[in-house]
């Protein structure tokens, strides 16, 4: 990368452009341009290098609308700079321009030096009995974390994207960081990387799971709290965004601005090996924090544009995300911002789609949830983004954020309520077993009425958010206190189950419970309709000791353990065979919702068998006893069609479930009555599920809290 280049004091500065944002080289010059709408005044400020107290302030002098720009020539990229924007200091009015403090630009692509959590970062004085009412005039030029002029030029090698088809996506929801930092086979200069998450014992692993789909958490850069800091913790999930376009520069083996090109390259390696990346955004809110929150970036730029305020008191924020704040999606440079960022990811850095986070904050164009909104509109009418995979976390904390089913129709979901549901179900809860069948045929209750198919539910069992699969079948509370929070973080309740034992445990009655309950939950999750979500490290037993709120131990606690023993590989294996099952028979990815009806020859796509060997009636789902019971699934009716218009089939399933705690009698049915002369059963519990083994008898005994699936054979 070219040294930068701070200009000399009569280095003339030309008009520039308002269009592009940012910080923009174009081989002779730079072009800068920031939004600020109530600004009095935008000073550039230059930085010779990242630890250098040399800077020179340039004006700029040019405003079209509300976008300050100029163009430096002969500025080279690596230059490092930011913002000093004039203003009221006006909290009660809602605006917070304060000059004392350098701010970050919301378009840079890169962060040239990190923050360094220091009173100064504050725009008011931290020392006066009315804190926010009183300015701040220490300057926080030292300790303000700087952007940096880009080169954005890559060889990306004819990179292509897979464009994986929903109904054949299984996702795979993994740290940058976690997944490779205690990874003896990666390069110990390359783990905790972009690039070790593409080393071939990582990349390798997951090919060989079968996925499809790598779900990254966030990778913008962001802000660890000031008092996680100060208590030797961090913000390691990165749920606190400094930088919408900027990729979080301590993932890169290079450091800082070569955070970009190592992002490419993850992204060119992951595509390479077949698989899409989807990157985790967090458009709700900033790293800014409430009122009293440090001023880094928006809120010194124009926070009355850029944040929800209270109209009965505009010195505070509207909070429906539970960190502070709220960006003001209804504000149409927010929402360009949102765009523009997205399109970024999508064009330059090629990724291939969007989970957003706490999702149902961007329908509040003012404060209600609005489906109609703004953002969903733009994005629907939008040519790059409405061709990308979209994923809601469909609730804020908001009134009325819980929006689970709601979202337009081009989104898919994370399916909340079937987590719910499916380990409800498992710890033996009499209630949910007439959710739980709707769960796992696809919710149609949630997503057929608005045109939807069974892949806009995003199926999971376990999440970033919670416990890990380990843990939820060895601990019965939450032990959060390494966040020393005194335990009152995290959500509740968990669904879990510990077999008498909080905790890990030797005895093997206990552990071979544990083992069987896994495999089920896994086993339900991956032969459901809709599209399955796997949480990194489920599959070879990652634990965080009970602790369903890791977002801030970047440790141990939260990095994946390869050192397997012999039964955390038995049960990859099992994930491994259950995924490669999945993947053999459509007859568990659907396009179309299940119904139930009969067609012209009488047959049903899905038929819920009871355990005593007859169809379930509407008696058997409302008295609430039935927890052992079988769906069947028609494989010799027209499923779906490939693209040249062939039919496509698969064999009949009858897939059994029981999570009573003790083993269950099932009576089958005739398999003459669906065409076949035999059953052949796939035996969940002994860990394999692709090994078969024939049946005689019509009849099945199922160990409690386990699930099996059982082919119909055709023969003559």
């Amino acid at each position: 990368m070219t040294k930068p280049t701070v200009p000399p004091g009569k280095t003339r500065l030309l008009p520039g452009k308002p269009y592009p944002l940012g910080a923009t080289w174009d081989g002779l010059g730079v072009n800068f341009a920031i939004y600020s709408a109530f600004a009095e005044r935008v000073e550039l400020v230059l930085f010779a290098s990242a630890d250098s107290e040399l800077n020179e302030s340039v004006i700029l002098i040019d405003k079209t609308g509300p976008i300050w720009h100029g163009y430096l020539p002969k500025l080279q990229p690596g230059q490092l700079y930011g913002y000093r924007v004039h203003g009221p200091y006006r909290p009660d009015q809602g605006h917070r321009f304060n000059p004392y403090k350098l701010l970050l630009d919301p378009y840079a692509h890169a962060i040239g030096r990190s923050l360094r959590h220091s009173d100064t970062l504050y725009g008011y004085d931290l020392n006066h009995p009315d804190a926010d009412k009183s300015i701040s005039r220490t300057d926080s030029g030292a300790d303000a974390p700087l952007g940096a002029v880009i080169d954005g030029t890559f060889k990306w090698e004819g990179d292509v994207r897979p464009n994986t088809p929903w109904e054949n996506t299984v996702i795979y929801e993994t740290h940058v960081r976690g997944i490779s930092m205690q990874h003896p086979g990666v390069r110990p200069d390359l783990r905790g990387t972009y690039l070790g998450l593409i080393s071939d014992p990582i990349l390798d692993h997951i090919k060989d799971l079968g996925i499809t789909t790598v779900q990254l958490l966030p990778v913008h850069a962001k802000v660890s709290e000031r008092h996680l800091v100060e208590k030797g913790l961090s913000n390691y999930w990165g749920y606190n965004t400094l930088s919408y376009f900027a990729p979080e520069p301590s993932y890169a083996s290079g450091g800082g601005i070569s955070a970009v090109r190592e992002f490419k390259m993850m992204v060119r390696g992951l595509h390479a090996a077949g698989l899409e990346v989807i990157i985790d955004v967090v458009y709700n809110h900033t790293g800014e924090g409430n009122r009293l929150g440090p001023t880094l970036s928006f809120r010194g730029i124009d926070s009355m544009s850029y944040y929800k305020e209270d109209p009965s008191d505009l010195s505070r924020l509207i909070d429906y995300t539970g960190t502070g704040n709220t960006l003001d999606v209804g504000n149409p440079q927010v929402l360009q911002l949102m765009m523009d960022s997205m399109r970024y990811w999508v064009q330059e850095m090629h990724v291939d789609g969007f989970r957003f986070d706490l999702a149902a904050a961007l329908a509040r164009d003012l404060f209600d949830i609005n489906m109609l909104s703004s953002f969903f509109q733009v994005i629907q009418q939008d040519p790059v983004l409405s061709q990308v995979k979209l994923i809601a976390e469909p609730w804020d904390v908001g009134p009325g954020g819980y929006q689970v089913g709601s979202f337009p129709w081009q989104w898919a979901e994370w399916n909340g309520k079937y987590r719910d549901a499916v380990r409800r179900y498992w710890i033996a809860d009499q209630d949910v077993v007439g959710e739980f069948a709707s769960r796992i045929s696809g919710s149609s209750d949630l997503y057929e009425l608005s045109g939807r198919k069974p892949f806009a539910s995003i199926n999971f069992v376990t999440a970033h958010d919670g416990m890990t699969l380990d843990d939820l079948v060895s601990y019965e509370r939450k032990h959060n206190e390494a966040n020393l929070e005194g335990n009152r973080d995290g959500h509740e309740p968990s669904y879990s189950q510990n077999f008498g034992v909080e905790g890990p445990s030797r005895k093997k009655k206990v552990i071979t419970e544990r083992e069987a309950l896994k495999r089920a939950l896994i086993g339900t999750l991956f032969l459901s309709q809709g599209v399955p979500m796997l949480l990194g490290g489920d599959e070879i037993g990652r634990t965080q000791e009970g602790n369903n709120n890791a977002y801030c131990h970047d440790s141990p606690l939260t990095w994946y353990d390869w050192d397997l023993d012999e039964r955390d590989k038995q049960f990859l294996s099992f994930v491994r065979d259950a995924i490669k099952f999945r993947k053999h028979h459509p007859n568990f990815r659907r396009h179309r919702f299940l119904t139930g009806q009969a067609d012209e020859s009488g047959a049903k796509d899905v038929m819920w068998w009871h355990h005593s060997g007859r169809e379930m009636t509407g008696d058997d789902w409302s008295s609430g006893g039935v927890l052992s019971f079988g769906m069947i699934l028609r494989g010799d009716m027209i499923l779906d069609r490939d693209d040249k218009g062939v039919a496509i089939g698969d064999s009949t399933f009858l897939v059994l479930f029981n999570s009573r705690d003790q083993s269950a009698i099932f009576d089958l049915p005739d398999p003459a009555r669906f065409g076949g002369t035999q059953w052949t059963v796939v035996d969940a519990a002994a860990g394999s599920i692709i090994r078969k083994r024939r049946i005689k008898e019509y009849r099945v005994e199922l160990r409690r809290h386990a699930m099996t699936a059982l082919e119909l054979i055709i023969e003559g």
